[in-house]
């Protein structure tokens, strides 16, 4: 047995000098752990477009200032974002509207919804309460919901696809970008090659057809002045929705029609 200290340091360096050792440690692996500041830095990003969101006021929802441009850019670009968002369990569940940029191409419908500031606007993705537990059969909804008041407000339903719940009708994009005798009604979409997927972000598209909507005043209820199953609007009211960037608190999104959605989640 080796009693004495510096005899023991002699011969742990005679055997680390070995061409037989240091063949064998070239083989065992640098391990490394990931720095927090990395996580740190997109968190500090969120931060800093909520501060910046409300430093813009509630009634600038639509002017997007190029502080929130470039914080929205640098979060698109993190690595921390949730991988494959649109099948992410992180996606699931409501998520308030908190600035968007009103495109031109939106519905007449969709801008005035949008620019009516007092009201809070929702986004549920949620399965069908209806449905069967079975993942097979789960039917995924994207709703889009007005609350004008705590009893009032417009809640317009859409079916949705993703690799994980994919629906038939949306195994195919829309065709055309939804001009109407060249009129802006329902919204004009991006279709063909400026529609594709990037092929660099995968399983970030949920796709959806707008199925029903309705107003409801207190549980007096009126439909939803668009015929979204009539097969003449069909391939129209198709739409689809990229996630960009998805943490657990914010989730940023870029639609068909070229406009982008900055949402928080919410309690649901």
């Amino acid at each position: 047995m080796i009693q004495s200290p510096l005899l023991l340091i002699t011969v742990c360096w005679y055997y680390s000098s070995l061409p037989i050792v240091s063949s064998f440690q070239s083989l065992i692996p640098n391990i490394s752990f990931p720095s927090s500041k990395t996580t740190y830095g997109a968190i500090e990003l969120e931060d800093q477009l909520l501060a910046a969101i409300e430093s813009n006021g509630k009634d600038n929802r639509l002017d997007n200032s190029d502080e929130i441009s470039s914080l929205v850019l640098q979060l698109e670009n993190s690595p921390k974002s949730i991988p494959q968002p649109a099948i992410a369990p992180q996606l699931y569940g409501r998520w308030r509207l908190l600035q968007t940029t009103n495109a031109n191409t939106a519905s007449p419908i969709q801008r005035k919804a949008v620019d009516t500031t007092k009201f809070d606007i929702f986004q549920d993705i949620v399965f069908a309460e209806n449905d069967d537990i079975d993942n097979d059969t789960k039917r995924l909804l994207v709703k889009q919901v007005v609350k004008f008041s705590d009893t009032s407000e417009l809640c317009v339903d859409a079916l949705a696809s993703t690799s994980a719940y994919p629906l038939e009708e949306l195994t195919t994009d829309r065709q055309r970008d939804g001009k109407i005798l060249g009129l802006n009604i329902l919204g004009v979409s991006l279709i063909g090659e400026e529609a594709e997927e990037d092929s660099e972000r995968p399983d970030s598209r949920v796709r959806f057809v707008f199925d029903e909507g309705r107003f409801d005043f207190g549980g007096f209820t009126l439909p939803y002045p668009v015929p979204f199953r009539s097969p003449l609007f069909r391939d129209a009211v198709k739409g689809w929705i990229d996630v960009t960037y998805l943490s657990d608190r914010i989730r940023i999104s870029r639609g068909n029609k070229g406009t982008t959605f900055i949402l928080k989640k919410e309690e649901y």
